[in-house]
Formats: structure tokens, C-alpha cells, sequence
């Protein structure tokens, strides 16, 4: 029997089956819901069959595990070779309280740190400023000087421990201070590794932390690409991020198609600032978001995958293999913790984390149940690592690689999520790229539509959250929180005080001025940055030399 008398008759047997049981069984007990979808609104079929999968296409849209189009992984061996890098995303206080936490984490099985700072440090203010007043150590670590990173690693031997730092428009800052702490240690900048997040677009999109007006801020990125590609080429020099995309509300399509457009801004700018794309292509890393529909989510990262490589292969003619994957960091979703019955987010991770381990991450950070609530407690963050761990050595997924590969719904989602990426990419085009469809509000409009259809369902009880718009039980308020001290600004500013008293003021000032003027050239700034972090200047004596040249960015409200 030839291929297409099998097909037909499977459609036959296809067709009976539906107008003999299904149809008769859900006449007679009708189904929970008139329609079925995927947390993203997509319909989603009673059942799926090899006539939604082309079996034919095989090689050319899935292959093998390391090979192009890279569908079914970027590693010939997956996991089979070595687990995902297991990251607990932390910070808090003042240096020494998050160093603390660091090496409890590592000392109970993490394989790589992930850094949160305050948001003093994210948008390149001084503790002292008055911009920074009842924000010191709120939401991440207080990084004022090198003299807080070099408290931050004290004891963490920087070769031998990989680090994601999720810091974006100061970016550049914080990697040459972990430069000048690694040459401390007696560590070469070309042995150490790591990701800074350095994505200002999606800052413009969705998250808020933006310094620079567009064209500077790309400057600085490019700058880091050059930079690291010859001086730390183990570093990813960029996290192409659409998780606070995702978090702010889109679809899994969106976020896919957002942050691919984005990843093409940055490899334009870089090609139009002179760099080879080979050179610079494989410091690429990307940052996605695993929410609650567990399938829907591996496809998504197939997806991403497969569409990325078609990106860099016919869109910037990448010859290398590594310029063409798409490696990814996933956070479990922010934004799927309920304040209610905060133990169920620990059923909600678990989902989470299969979804971003089947989907074939490289890198994981898992949430912790009371983050609804206040920063994690060392208990709250323990439970979140062994998630991590009883995936990777109980459950059996890391055995085969993409082991959800051939599923025809599987297959057919991971299609249809790569082909309305695609669209949004086109429309992005058409506009002139990423930063223009910024600049006219279209793709935060897109995602606000997205994130209010969402939140409507949940309202109309469409969409259930279990424990938060039914199965609600009466609770008692929650107690041993995460609190940060009061005292903690004082105290960070009490240490930037002493550093500025120790510092050689004179040293400082030839710094800075040098650095204000290689921002008014054409220059790389990264070498200036790192002489004056050396000296100790501080994140925002530096930032604000800049600001005073490249100005500081206006949001564009969307209405």
C-alpha cells in the first residue's frame, strides 16, 4: 500500500470515528467547554492525526538533535550528556547578605548563579541619590562600586562558576566590574563565563528600565558584541529576552516573533557597525518564559528554535553552526503565582520547569512559591532548586532527547506558533524593524490586547486559576516572610562613603573625563568603562557622564 492509500484510508477510519462516536458521544454528554484553547486563545482540536503532520518535511523541519534547523535541540546530546544549568535567580540587600545566599545555593547543588539587582542599579543611580530613596536593596543587590561586586564574589572562584547577570541599560558597567573582580582573583577575562541580559529593546516594550535613548543604548550594545568577541569569548554578550514580554501579557506567538524581532535588530546593528556576523552570532543567548500550558510551551520552544535558524542562515547568511542555534535561559512564570494558597505554586513550577526541560533549555531558573508574596526565603528558593533536581534525575524526561518529537499535535502547534511568529516578524519589516514598531506603540499594543483578553477570561471565570477564582478556601495571613531591613540604605551608603574617602579622587576624574569624551567620539566604550570601574568610580558617576552626552529616553505612551 502506497503512502497516499494509507492516508486515505487513515482519513476514512478518521471520518467514521467522528460521525459514529465522537459526534453521538458528545450529543448524548456534551464536553466542558463549547471551545478549547491554548492558554495563547488558539483552538485547540478534539484530536489530532498524521494528516496534521506532513511526515515528508521531516528533514527539513526537524532533522536531528545539532544539526540545523535545530527543532529537536542545539546539542547532539541533550541532556543525556549533561543536565541544564540549574540557576536560582537572587539578590538582595547589601552585597554580603546576597554572597550569603550564593554560596547556600551552591553549596546545595546550583550549578550556576543568576543576579538580581535593585532597581537603583538597573537604571545607574547611587544609593545616595535621592532618585534611589526606599528602593536600596528591594528587589536585587545594591551595586554602588567594584567594591560591592568584589563582596558579592568573595569566596567564588569566578572560573569555575557560570553567571547570568540580569541587568540591562548599566550593562555594560556591571560586566567590567565582573571583569575587574575576575583579574582580582587572578582570573583572565578570557576563562570566565556568563550572560549579561543587555536587551534594551524589550526594556522600551515591557519592563521600564531603560537609561538611553534608543540609538546610544544600541551603541553600547554593539560595543559589548565587539568587545567580548575578542576579549571574553566565553561570555554571551546578550540575553534576547521575552520573558517580561510574556509577562506583561503576550501570546506564546508573540513572544516568539517580539523577541526574534529584536534579535534581528541587534544583528543589523552589529553588521552595521562593522562586525562580522560569524563573530559575533554565537554570543547570542536568548530568555524565554514557561507558563502553565505545558505543551503549547514545548512547542513554542521548538519553534523559536527552528525559525531562528532560518533567521540567521538566510536573512545574515551565517555559515557557522553556532551562529545559526538559538540557546535559551527559561524563568518559570512570574506572573502565574497567585498570592492565594501559595503552595499550589509549587504544582504550577513543576509543570513549568517539564515545560521549559521537554522544550530543551539550557539554562533554568525555577520561581518560588511565596514570590507572590515578598522575595523568596531560603526554604522557598530550596524547594524550587530540588524541583529542578527530581525532574533531572527522577522523572525519567531527560533519558531521549525531545522525546515529545512526532506527537502530531506537538508538531502541528510548534507549526502554527513558528508561522505567526513569522507574520509578526513581517509586520515588523514593514514598519522598519523592531525599534520603529516601538517607537509607534505597535508592539506594546499588540501584547496590552493579549494581556486584557486574558485577564476578562479569568474575570467571566473562563479561565480558571485554581484558588484564586475557584476552589477558594479562607486563610490565615501568611507569616516568616522575606523582609529587607530598613537599614540597609544606610548602611550602603555609610560603604559608598568610605570607598569614595579610600579612592584616589584624581584617578577617578581623568577617568570619567576620558569616558565623556570617548562618548562624544565614535569609539568603543568598553575599555574606557572598565579603566574607570577600576579606579572605583561608581555606577552612576559613570552613567551620568554618559547621560550628560547621550541625553535620557521619553517613554512613548501607548494609549
Amino acid at each position: 500500500m502506497d503512502t497516499s492509500e494509507l492516508k486515505q484510508k487513515m482519513q476514512d477510519a478518521f471520518t467514521s470515528w467522528n460521525e459514529k462516536t465522537y459526534q453521538k458521544t458528545i450529543s448524548k454528554f456534551p464536553e466542558q467547554r463549547k471551545e478549547f484553547t491554548t492558554q495563547s486563545f488558539t483552538s485547540v482540536k478534539p484530536i489530532y492525526s498524521p494528516s496534521d503532520f506532513d511526515e515528508s518535511t521531516y528533514n527539513e523541519k526537524l532533522g536531528f538533535p545539532g544539526l540545523y534547523p535545530f527543532t529537536r535541540g542545539v546539542q547532539p546530546t541533550m541532556y543525556r550528556g549533561r543536565f541544564w544549568t540549574m540557576r536560582q535567580y537572587a539578590g538582595f540587600g547589601t552585597a554580603k547578605e546576597s554572597n550569603e545566599r550564593y554560596r547556600y545555593l551552591l553549596g546545595q547543588g546550583q550549578s550556576g548563579l543568576s543576579i538580581a539587582f535593585d532597581l537603583p542599579t538597573q537604571i545607574g543611580y547611587d544609593s545616595d541619590d535621592p532618585m534611589a530613596l526606599g528602593e536600596v536593596g528591594k528587589v536585587g543587590v545594591a551595586i554602588d562600586t567594584l567594591a560591592d561586586m568584589e563582596i558579592l564574589f568573595d569566596q567564588i572562584p569566578l572560573d569555575k562558576v557560570s553567571t547570568s547577570m540580569t541587568i540591562n541599560a548599566p550593562a555594560s558597567v556591571l560586566l567590567a566590574m565582573y571583569i575587574a573582580v575576575a583579574e582580582k582573583q587572578g582570573v583572565s577575562r578570557d576563562k570566565i563565563s556568563g550572560t549579561i541580559q543587555n536587551d534594551i529593546l524589550k526594556e522600551y516594550i515591557a519592563r521600564g528600565t531603560y537609561i538611553y535613548p534608543p540609538k546610544p543604548s544600541m551603541r553600547l550594545i554593539t560595543n559589548i558584541f565587539e568587545f567580548c568577541s575578542k576579549e571574553v569569548p566565553k561570555w554571551n554578550t546578550i540575553s534576547i529576552s521575552g520573558y517580561h514580554i510574556r509577562e506583561a501579557g503576550s501570546t506564546a506567538a508573540q513572544e516568539v516573533g517580539f523577541t526574534l524581532a529584536d534579535g534581528i535588530a541587534y544583528v543589523e546593528a552589529a553588521i552595521k557597525a562593522g562586525l562580522d556576523v560569524d563573530n559575533f552570532a554565537g554570543q547570542l543567548s536568548f530568555f524565554f518564559n514557561a507558563h502553565n500550558d505545558l505543551l503549547e510551551e514545548v512547542a513554542k520552544y521548538r519553534a523559536a528554535r527552528r525559525l531562528w535558524a532560518r533567521i540567521m542562515k538566510e536573512r545574515f547568511g551565517a555559515k557557522k553552526d553556532k551562529s545559526q542555534m538559538l540557546r535559551f535561559h527559561t524563568q518559570t512564570a512570574g506572573s502565574s503565582l497567585t498570592a492565594q494558597q501559595v503552595d499550589n505554586n509549587i504544582i504550577r513550577v513543576t509543570v513549568q520547569t517539564l515545560a521549559a526541560v521537554l522544550g530543551g533549555t539550557q539554562s533554568l531558573h525555577t520561581n518560588s512559591r511565596d514570590e507572590a508574596l515578598a522575595l523568596p526565603t531560603e526554604d522557598s528558593v530550596k524547594i524550587a532548586l530540588r524541583t529542578q533536581q527530581v525532574v533531572a534525575y527522577e522523572s525519567g524526561v531527560c533519558n531521549t532527547i525531545d522525546p515529545l518529537a512526532g506527537s502530531y499535535y506537538i508538531e502541528s502547534l510548534t507549526d502554527q506558533i513558528e508561522k505567526e511568529a513569522e507574520d509578526y516578524i513581517s509586520k515588523i519589516d514593514a514598519m522598519g524593524g523592531a525599534a520603529s514598531a516601538i517607537e509607534a506603540g505597535y508592539t506594546q499594543t499588540e501584547i496590552q490586547k493579549s494581556a486584557y483578553r486574558f485577564q476578562q477570561e479569568i474575570e467571566r471565570n473562563e479561565r480558571i486559576v485554581v484558588g484564586m477564582n475557584k476552589f477558594q478556601v479562607k486563610e490565615e495571613e501568611p507569616k516568616g516572610l522575606l523582609k529587607i531591613d530598613e537599614d540597609v540604605q544606610r548602611e550602603q551608603i555609610e560603604f559608598l562613603n568610605k570607598v569614595r574617602a579610600q579612592r584616589n579622587e584624581q584617578e577617578v576624574k581623568v577617568k570619567l573625563t576620558a569616558l565623556k569624551t570617548a562618548a562624544e567620539s565614535n569609539a568603543n566604550l568598553m575599555p574606557v568603562i572598565l579603566d574607570a570601574v577600576k579606579v572605583y568610580a561608581s555606577i552612576g558617576e559613570i552613567c551620568n557622564t554618559m547621560r550628560g552626552v547621550f541625553g535620557e529616553y521619553k517613554e512613548h505612551v501607548v494609549i
